[in-house]
């Protein structure tokens, strides 16, 4: 399969809260002043003008290729999200696990058989729910360890330099604020979808779905029958958002393995994941 270089996909220039298709190429462009372009104006309310298109210009994300001064900020807004993971994993994950809430209360039953406490009784559930925060922690850890010390170790490399794959971050007002990679496999002629994260500070301005259509895109260009991808996020805005770019659920592993787990009892006890999977086809094969 041909592939086109990654420096071939060119920049797109996206505002973060437009929901038509993604730019293909970034134009150049020429500033010019504010009396040029309003001749008619008062000098005041030029300046007024002038201000307001500054203050919108803020809300432009611009979708770029990665570089290798990017490394240190991609690696910290990777780290920072799966960090967040914890506490959903934790806490709402449990909502999706019957057979370990099953356990969780014969174990309180028989906390209170046992002991005849109520107070026991009473503070097992916290026990557990706090097992729970302590091996998922341990876990994540684990794996974010692995993964800064594999293809996050160096996105050049791993992501730039083979063809079929890219690595882009989003810049909005100068700031890098959000990363997203395509690794490509020729056999399935599919791209994965892969580290698509927002620095926290600027959600809610659709640079997550500037980053998924640019994988979108990427594929396209580069004549991909499907682009794919797996998480294991616990929160529906994931879901919801993956769905928004037109991804279809395909299925749900139970008790996912992470890189770094060691199946030990307990942690099979107080840590659980669902990978979930998604596909969106872009032309039949």
């Amino acid at each position: 399969m041909h592939y086109l270089s990654p420096k071939m996909v060119c920049e797109a220039k996206i505002v973060a809260d437009d929901h038509e298709a993604i730019q293909g190429t970034k134009k150049d462009t020429r500033m010019i002043s504010s009396s040029q372009m309003w001749p008619h104006l008062s000098s005041a309310a030029s300046l007024s003008l002038l201000s307001t298109m500054e203050e919108a210009a803020k809300e432009h994300v611009y979708i770029r290729e990665f570089h290798p001064s990017n490394q240190e900020i991609a690696c910290r807004i990777f780290y920072e999200g799966i960090l967040e993971r914890i506490p959903s994993t934790a806490f709402r994950g449990l909502k999706y696990q019957p057979p370990i809430q099953l356990l969780y209360m014969l174990l309180t039953i028989m906390c209170f058989v046992v002991t005849k406490s109520l107070l026991l009784t009473c503070c097992l559930p916290i026990l557990l729910v706090g097992l729970r925060y302590y091996y998922s922690r341990k876990v994540i850890l684990s794996y974010l360890e692995y993964a800064l010390h594999t293809d996050m170790s160096d996105i050049e490399q791993y992501y730039m330099r083979p063809p079929g794959s890219c690595f882009w971050v989003a810049v909005l007002d100068g700031n890098v604020v959000g990363i997203v990679a395509a690794r490509g496999n020729e056999e399935d002629n599919a791209v994965e979808l892969r580290r698509m994260s927002v620095d926290s500070n600027y959600r809610g301005k659709g640079i997550a779905k500037a980053l998924g259509r640019k994988v979108l895109e990427f594929a396209m260009l580069n004549n991909y029958s499907s682009v794919v991808l797996g998480t294991t996020a616990v929160k529906m805005a994931a879901h919801k958002l993956y769905e928004s770019l037109g991804f279809k659920h395909v299925g749900i592993i139970e008790g996912y393995t992470l890189p770094g787990m060691t199946h030990s009892l307990l942690e099979r006890m107080f840590f659980q994941l669902r990978y979930h999977r998604y596909c969106l086809q872009l032309r039949e094969e």
